[in-house]
């Protein structure tokens, strides 16, 4: 791929038309790392916040976000996505966010998969910033993604860590 897609031949943004493309099921993985104080961290596995379960509303936020990626951005195409994941592993001194993002179409779900973690990360922070305001967020990244004709790509075998 040696030009940007979303541009056309005059270097104005452009909408990529898909249409001519096969429609073949794809599969996009992401992450992102939301990194707090330990104190934090323990409340939302003790489940002690006012507003609720930590986790449960950030998976939900996440996969609403999914959904609505052609609103936020402009150049997406509205997809019937037919399976969203959001998933949380702790880690030593956070949250680690992997989201899935599937559907049978002419183009990819990269962007869904991408804006489901970082939502995810972001409404963490929502939840706890009055225990915490320094909260960080860190690692958004596609892992992997299937399908099309660019076909199978893994972020382990593909890019050079940065």
């Amino acid at each position: 791929m040696n030009k940007l897609t979303h541009v056309n031949n005059k270097g104005e943004a452009n909408m990529v038309d898909v249409s001519d493309k096969d429609n073949t099921t794809r599969i996009a993985k992401a992450s992102a790392k939301v990194l707090m104080k330990s104190e934090t961290l323990q409340k939302i596995k003790d489940n002690d916040f006012k507003k609720g379960d930590v986790l449960s509303v950030a998976r939900i936020a996440g996969i609403m976000a999914a959904k609505q990626t052609h609103h936020l951005i402009p150049m997406c195409h509205s997809l019937n996505l037919s399976k969203i994941s959001v998933d949380f592993e702790f880690i030593e001194n956070g949250v680690q966010i992997t989201t899935l993002a599937k559907l049978n179409a002419q183009t990819g779900v990269e962007m869904e998969a991408l804006t489901a973690a970082s939502v995810a990360a972001l409404t963490i922070y929502d939840m706890c910033k009055a225990l915490e305001r320094f909260i960080k967020i860190t690692d958004i990244q596609l892992l992997e993604k299937e399908g099309g004709k660019s076909g199978h790509w893994t972020s382990d075998t593909q890019h050079p860590p940065l």
